[in-house]
Order: structure tokens, then sequence, then C-alpha cells
């Protein structure tokens, strides 16, 4: 875990030296006022020597200066620190998941990456910064403020052979009792935030089946959940401070009742009883933020092993195997054939079934295929093999005559072009969103995407056209508009492989047919594949592919499949009839 977390402190690890001197210089400043203000009352008020009041008087604002510089000196550098810190920890976080394949993700869960890369670094940075104050000036003054304790009384000074075994078994309590709720209090948050997550994404659902009431009650429960569970371990955490304050108040009677026969009896000096009651408070004082410091890295513990774990996580897939080309640089694909040598496919390495099972197929470059099946078939799960989405667990799928394998994910993926069953557009503009397919187009390649992808019907009555602003997730344009949204900014990116999942599906049958003849036109080179639920959508296609059950039972032009494949014939059929194919 430290070494997860140690290289994004290290280019702060001179202004946490800094910071960690001016603290312990602080402490010790501080705890020389003492001693000069004893000075004052056994030597100056007593022979009554006003200058010898006033010299130790300018000592005393010196020190009290000194110290104060010091610990605006800790207070800055402790900034800078934690906040650089908790900053490279985001930034090596967020970098680490972009790594991630699917699987990688499903495994943590949105909400729990959101947390960790927000509230649990938070809490680390904050660890650290309070660290280097607390940490460094509690023993220091605890340890000075002993010594000179000890100096003053040695006798007075046994006081604290009762206090301290006491105080340290409330600490060791507390420490085993509140460290796995903060493990817990951290994963109640993963909940709460993945009630929020979904309600929000999916506030039209939520209004449309009027589930307000049910939305409510689910936030409640998490809600509750997370008071709950931060009422306990708070809780615990809260009992340190009267438990402290009695062995505090305790031990300053002690020290007032021995301490006041003492100076009766004439073997302590009133002035040095006054500056020993400063130092038994200091003592305290740094006893109970040792503890609270515990406490506070019990927490921290919790929230870095979070963190660490998102850091050890292994990609699911990886540039390995990638090869280089004749240039030294990474291989490419050469055109869009697409290759299928005995896949198997399963999301769950631990399940005894398999989503592809035994899938051989050849794709020619530059043709157009087809691909339709009931709910669960098969289809997404073998396009999104294509690209590395996900990796076969057996058997090779080629994109150019090479496998996947054989090519970075940046150079594969930049060669493959796929628009998603579920649509996705970003905030900012249309522009900014089609310009994530071709970084470099031109406003004439802009609107011609948009032409072919019949895109340009419903931006020409935009009052701002292309800088129109989608907001969050393009809420201000309707699911139609959106899919042509998504194929216009696939189509800017000219791929060799174009995969469309059911991404007209909310589009007419009319508009949906001009976007394959455009596709004909514009990318004539590039393989295309179509997953559809209509077949007037893929009857054209040069191979179209029948799937049930994560297999391929059927292939071939549509008067082929007419012919030989009674299940495609029922479901055309059924389909002029006004049918689908899941009926």
């Amino acid at each position: 875990m430290r070494n997860k977390l140690w290289p994004c402190a290290r280019p702060y690890g001179l202004w946490i030296l800094v910071g960690v001197a001016c603290s312990a210089a602080e402490a010790v400043f501080e705890l020389l006022i003492p001693l000069v203000m004893s000075d004052i009352v056994d030597i100056g008020i007593a022979n009554g020597d006003q200058a010898f009041i006033l010299r130790k008087g300018a000592l005393m604002i010196v020190l009290a200066v000194a110290s104060l510089c010091f610990g605006l000196g800790a207070a800055v550098t402790s900034s800078v620190a934690g906040m650089g810190f908790g900053a490279n920890l985001r930034r090596a976080e967020y970098d680490h998941i972009q790594t991630f394949a699917f699987s990688n993700i499903e495994r943590f869960s949105t909400a729990s990456l959101v947390t960790r890369l927000t509230n649990d670094v938070h809490n680390l940075q904050m660890t650290l910064m309070m660290s280097m104050r607390l940490m460094v000036r509690a023993p220091v003054m605890l340890v000075s403020a002993l010594f000179f304790s000890i100096r003053i009384s040695y006798r007075l000074s046994n006081v604290f052979l009762v206090a301290l075994p006491l105080l340290l078994v409330v600490v060791v309590f507390l420490l085993a009792t509140t460290g796995p709720l903060f493990r817990s209090l951290q994963e109640k948050t993963d909940a709460l935030n993945l009630v929020v997550q979904e309600n929000l994404a999916g506030i039209r659902v939520v209004k449309s089946f009027v589930r307000e009431d049910r939305e409510r009650e689910k936030f409640a429960a998490r809600n509750d959940d997370l008071k709950n569970t931060s009422l306990r371990a708070f809780g615990k955490v809260v009992v340190n401070m009267p438990l402290m304050m009695l062995i505090v108040y305790g031990t300053i009677i002690a020290v007032l009742w021995f301490g006041g026969q003492m100076v009766y009896a004439g073997s302590l000096e009133a002035g040095k009883l006054i500056t020993y009651f400063t130092y038994i408070s200091q003592i305290m004082m740094s006893l109970m933020m040792v503890s609270m410091i515990f406490m506070m890295l019990t927490r921290s513990a919790a929230c870095a092993k979070r963190v660490a774990e998102v850091l050890s996580e292994t990609p699911a897939i990886t540039d390995s195997g990638a090869e280089a080309g004749v240039d030294g640089h990474p291989l490419s694909p050469a055109d869009g054939s697409i290759d299928f040598d005995h896949v198997y496919f399963q999301y769950n390495p631990a399940s005894s079934q398999w989503i592809l099972e035994d899938v051989s197929l050849h794709i020619p470059s530059g043709s157009t295929v087809g691909i339709l099946g009931g709910t669960g078939s098969g289809k997404t799960s073998l396009v999104s093999l294509i690209p590395r989405l996900y990796e076969a667990g057996r058997g090779t799928v080629s994109v150019g005559g090479k496998p996947v394998g054989a090519y970075t994910m940046e150079r594969l993926r930049e060669s493959v072009s796929m628009v998603l069953q579920k649509n996705t557009l970003f905030s900012g503009s249309i522009r900014e969103n089609l310009l994530w397919g071709n970084p470099q187009a031109t406003e004439e390649e802009l609107w011609a995407a948009c032409r072919a992808a019949c895109a340009d019907e419903f931006l020409e009555r935009m009052p701002d056209g292309l800088d129109t602003d989608l907001g969050q997730g393009g809420v201000n344009v309707s699911g139609g508009q959106k899919q042509r949204l998504c194929i216009a900014r696939a189509i800017l990116k000219k791929p060799k492989v174009l995969i469309l999942d059911d991404s007209t599906s909310a589009v007419d049958t009319a508009t949906d047919a001009k976007i394959r003849e455009a596709f004909a036109r514009e990318l004539k080179d590039a393989t295309k594949l179509i997953i559809a639920q209509r077949v007037a959508s893929v009857r054209e296609a040069d191979l179209i592919l029948v799937m049930d059950g994560g297999r391929i039972i059927a292939q071939g032009t549509h008067e082929e499949l007419m012919e030989t494949c009674g299940i495609y014939r029922e479901v055309y059929q059924s389909q002029q009839e006004g049918g689908s194919i899941d009926g």
C-alpha cells in the first residue's frame, strides 16, 4: 500500500521535511515560554526587579513571535504538500482507471470508483496535512514537556505513572473498536452514491413510471444506513474526549494537591508549580492530540486500502502482446477484414456457461454484415470482441489478418468505430462532441458527416447550429437525434471497421434507409457490421448472421436465408405483419 501512495507524495518530500521542521520548532519555542514565566515569578516578582521582568517579558514576546512564524510556516507547507499529494493521487487513480477493461470497472462499480476518487482521496490528503502538524507537534510537546516537568520536580512527576497507562488503555480500546467501523463507513458511502447516480442518470424513467416515492425510500434507507454507521463510528471517537478530559482533570487535581503541599512545605517554589501546571496541561493535550491522530489514521488506513486496491488492480486487457510495424511504430490493421476462429467468451470466468460458443466466421474487408438475433443471443458480445472491449476466453479474433492482441488498443480502436446501444453524448456543444471522431475535422467535413447521418435535418433548425449546447448527457436532444449525432461522430472517424449496435432503433425506416445509403457512399471501403431488430435494416447486406444462444445458427444473403433458415423466414414474415424479432 505504501508503495502505491508514496510516489504521489514524493514530489512534495521537501515541503514535508520543511513542514515537519517548522512544527517541531513551533513546539520547542512554545515550550520555552513557561520557563521564562517561571523566572519572572520566582526571581523578578519575588525580588521586585522590574528590569529583570522587562527583559524576560521581551524574551517571551520573541519566543511567542518565533513560535508564531514557525506555526505559519508549518501551516503553509502542510497545505501545499497535502493538496499536492491529493491532486497527484487523484490523477494517478484516474489515469489508472482509464487503462481498465470493462470487467475491471464492473468489479468495483462506478459509484465505488467515484467515492474512491473523491471522498477517500480527500480523507488521505487531510490526514497528511494534519499529520505534518500534529504528529510532529504532539510527540515533541509530550517528550519535551515531560522532560521539563521531571526536571522541575521528579517527585511530582510520579502522578504520570497512573495517568499515562489509563490514557493508553483508552486509546487502544477505541482504536480496536473503530477500525472496522470506518471501513464499513466508506462502503456505506459507496452504496449511497450508487443510489444517487442511478436516480439522476435515470431521472426520466423514474418520472415516467411515477416512482419518485420508491426512489425516496431507497435513498432514505441508504442514507439512514450511512448515518447509523457514522453515529457508531464517530460516537466511539467522541467518547474519547470526555474520557481524556476526566484523566486530565484528575491529574491536575492530583498535582494541585501534592504540589500545593510541597509549596507549603517549602520544597517547591510557587513559580515552578505554575510552570508545572502549564507543562502538565501541554502533556495531557499532546496525549489527546496523539489519540485523535490515531483515530484519524484508523479511518485514513481504510481509505488508503481502498485507493491502493484501485492502483493495484491489473487491467484485464493490456498491450503486452502488441507487435511493431516495419517502421518500428505500433502495428495498425491493414484493412477491415475480420475473422473469428473457434471463439468462446464469458463475462464471468467462474461461470460454467459461455455467452459465445465456438464462433467461427470470416468477414471480407469492405463488406456489410447484418446481425440478427433475440435478446441475449450474443450479438453485442460478438462485436465487442473486435475492438477488444472484452477479451475472448478461447479462440482468436483477428482484424486485418492479425490477432487483435497484435495491435495496441489505441491503434486497434483508431481503426474501429463503434456506436453502442446506449448513445452517449458529453456536456458541451454539438461541435465538441462531433470532434471526438476527428479533432482536425473542418466545418465542411462536420456538416458532411451530419448529412450522412441525417442529423442536418434538425441541426439546421437550431439557432446555434453545431454550437448548440447539449447539456449534460445530451438532454437537449431526442433519442433519435442523439443516435444520429453518434453516427455522425463515428463517420467522421473514417474507420476501417464500423459497428452499429442497434443504433438506428429510434429513427424511422425512411431515415434508416438514408443512413444505410450514406454508409455505402461515404464508407464504401469500411467493413460495416449492423446489429438490428428490423430485417429491413440489414436486408441489403452482403452477409446476414442469425444468432441464438451464443451461436451463429445461420448465415447468408437475404434470399439464401429466406430459403434455408426457417427462423429468419418467420421473423421476416412477422415483421411484414407488424411483429418484431423477439416475438
